[in-house]
C-alpha cells in the first residue's frame, strides 16, 4: 500500500495508462498547469490546456473518440458541464446506439462538485442526478483515494462515454491505495461495514459522515451496514437490496439536492423490489433544493451531517423497537 492524495490517485491513474496506451490523452480547463508532471513526461501533444469554452472542448472529446482516441477532458467545475450537455448527451451519449455499435466513444468527463470551497452557486452544483437520467453515459463518484484512481482506470477502459465527478473536498484527503495495477469495477457498490438494523447508503464526500454516524450508532447500540455505490451508473442493485432485505430499514445520503436525485431513484427501487422487508419508511437526507451559497459555514448547513443520520437511523430503529 502507499499513502496517496486522491488528486495523486487521479494523476496516478491518468499516467499508468497514458503509458499502457498511446491513444489516451488529456485535455481541458488548466490540466498542464495542475499536471505538470504529466506534460513532462508525455508532452504537450497529450496533455493541453484549453480556452474556457466548455462545449468545444466536450465536443473535440466526442470527435476524438469517434475516431479512435481515449480522450480525458477536464472541464474543471459541475455547472460548467452544462455548457458542454449538447456534446456530452446528445453526441457521445447517444452515438454509439444510433451507429448500430460501429462506433465506441471512450472518453472521460472530469468535474469537481461539492460543498467546501466557498466557491459560489456558479462554481458549486451537485448534478450527477442529470447525467444519470441521460442514456448512455456512466456515471462515477468515488469516496476515497484508493477507490478514485482504481475507477478512473476502469473508466479509461471503457468504450462508454463516463463522467467521473470528483468531491472539491476529498481532493488534498490522503488514503491507502495498492501499489501496482489496481482496478476497481464499474457498477459494484462496497460495504464499508456490516450491520443488522440499518443500511446507510451514499457516496462521494457524505460516504465519510455515514462512517462517522455508524460509530456513533453503535455506541446506542444500533448496528448500521455502510455501503459506498461509488457508481450511481450502472448501479449495483443487488448489493443494496440484500442490504436492505438484511436490516429492513434504509436511509439514503447524499449531498445533492432531494428532486428527482439518486436518493429518489433508490427509494423506488426498494419500494418496488424489497417492500416486504422493509420494517420503516425509506428516509432520505439530502442538500437544500436551493444554490449553493458561497459562505462555509452555510455550505455546511447544506450537507448532511452524521449528527442528522444519527438521529435519522436512531429513529427508524429505535421507534420500531418501542413499537414492537
Amino acid at each position: 500500500m502507499q499513502e496517496l492524495t486522491v488528486n495523486d490517485a487521479v494523476s496516478s491513474a491518468l499516467a499508468e495508462e497514458m503509458r499502457r496506451d498511446p491513444r489516451v490523452l488529456m485535455f481541458g480547463e488548466g490540466v498542464a498547469t495542475t499536471r505538470p508532471d504529466l506534460v513532462a513526461e508525455f508532452g504537450s501533444e497529450r496533455v493541453r490546456n484549453t480556452p474556457l469554452a466548455e462545449a468545444v472542448i466536450a465536443g473535440t472529446a466526442a470527435g476524438a473518440a469517434a475516431m479512435g482516441l481515449r480522450p480525458v477532458i477536464d472541464l474543471l467545475y459541475a455547472p460548467f458541464l452544462t455548457l458542454s450537455m449538447d456534446a456530452i448527451i446528445n453526441s457521445a451519449g447517444k452515438l454509439r446506439y444510433l451507429s448500430g455499435g460501429q462506433f465506441a466513444f471512450p472518453m472521460v468527463v472530469l468535474a469537481r462538485t461539492g460543498a467546501g470551497w466557498g466557491v459560489g452557486a456558479q462554481h458549486n452544483h451537485n448534478l450527477e442526478a442529470m447525467f444519470v437520467h441521460a442514456p448512455g453515459l456512466k456515471v462515477v463518484m468515488p469516496s476515497n483515494a484508493a477507490d478514485f484512481k482504481g475507477l478512473l482506470k476502469s473508466a479509461l477502459h471503457d468504450d462508454n462515454p463516463v463522467m467521473f465527478f470528483m468531491d472539491m473536498t476529498l481532493g488534498h484527503t490522503p488514503g491507502a491505495v495498492p501499489a501496482g495495477e489496481h482496478v476497481v469495477p464499474l457498477g459494484r457498490a462496497a460495504v464499508l461495514r456490516s450491520g443488522r438494523d440499518v443500511t446507510l447508503v451514499s457516496y462521494s464526500k457524505t460516504v465519510g459522515h455515514c462512517l462517522t454516524a455508524a460509530q456513533e450508532l453503535a455506541e446506542l447500540g444500533v448496528d448500521a451496514e455502510v455501503i459506498d455505490l461509488r457508481t450511481l451508473k450502472p448501479l449495483d442493485e443487488a448489493t443494496l437490496l440484500r442490504s436492505v432485505r438484511k436490516s429492513g430499514r434504509l436511509v439514503v445520503v447524499h449531498e445533492a439536492a432531494a428532486p428527482c436525485g439518486v436518493g429518489a431513484e433508490i427509494a423506488a427501487l426498494v419500494s418496488e423490489q424489497a417492500f416486504e422487508a422493509l420494517k420503516s419508511p425509506v428516509r432520505r437526507l439530502t442538500g437544500p433544493d436551493a444554490p449553493a451559497p458561497s459562505s462555509w459555514v452555510l455550505e455546511q448547513a447544506g450537507v448532511p451531517q452524521p449528527e442528522a443520520i444519527v438521529r435519522a437511523a436512531a429513529g427508524l430503529v429505535l421507534c420500531d423497537e418501542v413499537s414492537a
